[in-house]
């Protein structure tokens, strides 16, 4: 079967979606190297964030149409936590809130908390990170494993890893 001339191939499409678009730690969006400053754009790319089955960052509006992004270190940070009972809620910078996936906590070098957020990397620092951390315990005393820390939540202790 011949292809229309007008009508992209498959590696033709597969470029297209490169479009050079990345997102920094702070969670700006570069795009070829200029920031993404529309308020509203931003909200939109961080609501289409998603990670493809192989692993790979993309902005996805459906299972045809995506293209890749370059994600320097989270999917998105929380801007807020607060504590519902025993349960933690997290605002996300994409305004979406979630409770806190407890057995995907981890804790990095800079001391700052990673979780799963559907499907995605999110970053628990500044005054979320402060909020979740008053129901976090050290439970290395009297002997046991050095640095060890678990976070009380949802009627149990969650063990946090360590995101190196």
């Amino acid at each position: 079967m011949e292809l229309h001339p007008f009508l992209p191939d498959e590696g033709m499409i597969e470029k297209m979606r490169a479009i050079g678009l990345r997102l920094d730690r702070e969670g700006t969006f570069w795009q070829e190297g200029a920031a993404v400053t529309h308020a509203r754009l931003r909200q939109a790319l961080l609501r289409w964030l998603d990670v493809r089955e192989d692993g790979r960052d993309i902005i996805k509006l459906d299972d045809k149409r995506y293209a890749y992004v370059d994600v320097e270190d989270a999917h998105l940070r929380a801007r807020s936590a607060r504590w519902d009972g025993d349960r933690c809620v997290i605002l996300w910078d994409d305004d979406q809130e979630a409770e806190l996936e407890y057995g995907s906590l981890r804790q990095s070098p800079d001391h700052a908390l990673y979780a799963t957020v559907r499907r995605l990397r999110g970053r628990i620092g500044g005054p979320a990170y402060h909020a979740v951390a008053e129901h976090i315990i050290d439970v290395s005393a009297g002997g046991q494993v050095d640095g060890a820390f678990v976070l009380e939540a949802a009627g149990k202790r969650w063990p946090i890893a360590n995101a190196a």
